[in-house]
Order: structure tokens, then C-alpha cells, then sequence
């Protein structure tokens, strides 16, 4: 019976003892996003988790595929889990303060990614681009080419979902720019569209019927491009930068058909989100918080604007050109 018990007790000992040598806990970390839906969310979700894994950091992923309450449950589930932190991409500015709340409640930091919340005395950092910044500096590039060329233009605005505070602000971006060059740019129409393509396309074919000189164009987000480039096709308007009858386009985000499109001479100009700082800044973020160092609640992504001037020089720095370089396995 001694032998047995002193094995036991041997036993035990030893598996004490490699837990002590197996080193610390491996830091895990949730990332929930809202929604996969755009080129934009997945190159920034792939961003994330290669942030992660160079760092050999565990990550859970949640998409709640537009569903706050879903999203509730998946930040629940991770808090549930013990995570070491939680990087989220919101619905929208409200539905994200129970989560926020809730991890303040579980002492687990929380960040969140490219959309802050909205008034709370709940504690988060968010990692965001600014939007009427990046806006104002690309529609300011395209009015200085309206201006180049001697002409007034009539100008059309494709709005994104005015709940969503980035859709906010790059209309906010827009207006101060076009306010700048009133004796030039007149804007004729504004269309709604909230982040959805046939409501663009009917905006955009609307607008064109009513407006036939329209001749400059800003979408809020180039993932409404290719409704915009359908209308414009159907108007015999879709030329290239140089062309008669060209109409000045300009977007917002960086994504692969901009890309494009700058390549083939059709967009003028796109304000870019920086993926990779808004990536890595994100996951610094967490380990700053959970390692008890002051970080600001806000950090802020300057962006940049990227035109047929600086195509070679900024291309590097765009993630969809990275994106489409991947795709075509350069």
C-alpha cells in the first residue's frame, strides 16, 4: 500500500513539475467581427490573424454575419472562455456597449476595429481611420482636377449607411471639400445607399437620367463601384481619364477594383484605410491594455490618398493592390 501511494505521490510530482517547465500560457485573443460582407472586413480580418500568428498569439474568431445579438453571444461565449482580450468589429456604434460592458465586467480588454462606439462611460480603445480626413484629402484632389480643367462640374455623391458613423463621416469629408470649391463643383445629387449594390445602381441610373451632365462622382466606399461602373456603362459614360466625356470618379477604402480601375486609367482617385497599421495597432492595443500601460481611447489611421500621380510610389501601401497582386500570384 506504501508502494502505491509513494508511486501515486511520484507521480503527481512529476506531472507537477512539467507544468512549471511547460512555461507561460499561450495569450488568446477573440476577434468578432460584425460581418465578412466587403473585400475590405476580410482583408482585415486575414490582417488581424496574421498579426496574431506572428506574435504566436491563440485567436477564437466569431462572424456574427449582421447580427448584434449573435455577436452579444459570441463576446460572451470568448469572456466565457477567459480570453486575454477581444478585438471587434460592431454592428454599429450602440449594440456594441453591452459587449463593452461586459468585458469591462470580466476585466478583459477590448478594441475595437475600424468603428468606435458610440457615448458610454464603458471602457474600450478603438482603432479607426479617419474618415473626413482620408475623404476631404481625395474629393480635394478631384476638385483641384476639375479646376485643371478650366470647367464646372456637376457632382453626385453615393452615401453608405448613415447609421454606420464611418458612412458619417466621409459624407461630412465630402461636403467640406466640395464647400471649398462651390464656384466649380455643384452637387446635384445625393444618393442613400446604404452599403447596399442596387440601391447604388437605381441611385446611380437615377441620378445619371436626371443629371446627364454629371461629371464628377465620390462613392463612400468603393465596394459600390461596380454599380456605379454598371450605371455608367449603361449611359455610354465610363471612360478612361483623358477620354471625352470622362467623369471624375473618386472612392474610399483601397479595395482591389480600385486597384484595378487606377491601373486602367477609369478612377482618379481613392482615399486608402491602412489594413496593416489598423491590424497591428489593434493587436498592440490589447497586449498594452492587458499588460496595464495607458493607451489612447482613440487611434487614429491618417490614411492616404492614392491618384494616377503617386500610383507606383503608394501601390505598396495599398492592401487591395496587395490583394489582387496576391490573386494573380505576383
Amino acid at each position: 500500500m506504501k508502494r502505491w501511494v509513494a508511486a501515486v505521490l511520484l507521480s503527481l510530482g512529476l506531472l507537477s513539475g512539467c507544468n512549471q517547465n511547460s512555461g507561460p500560457k499561450r495569450i488568446t485573443i477573440g476577434v468578432s467581427f460584425e460581418t465578412l460582407q466587403t473585400e475590405y472586413w476580410v482583408a482585415g480580418f486575414e490582417a488581424i490573424k496574421a498579426e496574431l500568428k506572428k506574435r504566436d498569439i491563440a485567436v477564437l474568431e466569431a462572424i456574427a454575419d449582421g447580427d448584434a445579438n449573435r455577436q452579444l453571444e459570441q463576446v460572451n461565449n470568448f469572456i466565457a472562455r477567459g480570453v486575454d482580450g477581444i478585438i471587434a468589429v460592431p454592428k454599429d456604434a450602440k449594440t456594441i456597449i453591452p459587449m463593452i460592458k461586459a468585458a469591462n465586467a470580466a476585466d478583459i480588454p477590448i478594441v475595437l476595429y475600424n468603428r468606435p462606439a458610440g457615448k458610454t462611460d464603458a471602457k474600450s480603445v478603438a482603432v479607426v481611420a479617419d474618415n473626413p480626413g482620408i475623404t476631404k484629402a481625395t474629393v480635394q484632389y478631384m476638385c483641384e482636377q476639375a479646376k485643371k480643367s478650366g470647367k464646372k462640374h456637376k457632382a453626385l455623391l453615393l452615401m453608405g449607411d448613415l447609421g454606420d458613423i464611418n458612412a458619417v463621416g466621409r459624407r461630412d469629408g465630402f461636403e467640406s471639400a466640395v464647400k471649398e470649391y462651390s464656384d466649380i463643383i455643384e452637387v446635384v445629387a445625393r444618393v442613400p445607399t446604404e452599403w447596399n449594390q442596387e440601391k447604388a445602381l437605381a441611385g446611380v441610373t437615377n441620378a445619371l437620367q436626371a443629371h446627364p451632365d454629371i461629371n464628377f462622382i465620390f462613392t463612400s466606399s468603393d465596394f459600390l463601384f461596380p454599380s456605379i461602373v454598371a450605371a455608367l456603362k449603361n449611359a455610354d459614360r465610363y471612360k478612361r481619364i483623358g477620354e471625352e466625356g470622362h467623369v471624375l470618379l473618386g472612392g474610399f477604402d483601397g479595395d482591389p477594383t480600385a486597384y484595378q480601375m487606377l491601373k486602367d486609367g477609369y478612377l482618379d482617385a481613392d482615399g486608402v484605410q491602412n489594413v496593416y497599421f489598423e491590424s497591428e495597432a489593434a493587436v498592440q492595443a490589447v497586449l498594452d491594455l492587458k499588460a496595464g500601460k495607458s493607451v489612447p481611447e482613440v487611434i487614429r489611421d491618417p490614411g492616404f490618398v492614392i491618384h494616377q500621380g503617386n500610383l507606383n510610389e503608394m501601390s505598396p501601401q495599398m492592401w487591395g493592390a496587395q490583394v489582387k497582386n496576391a490573386q494573380a500570384g505576383k
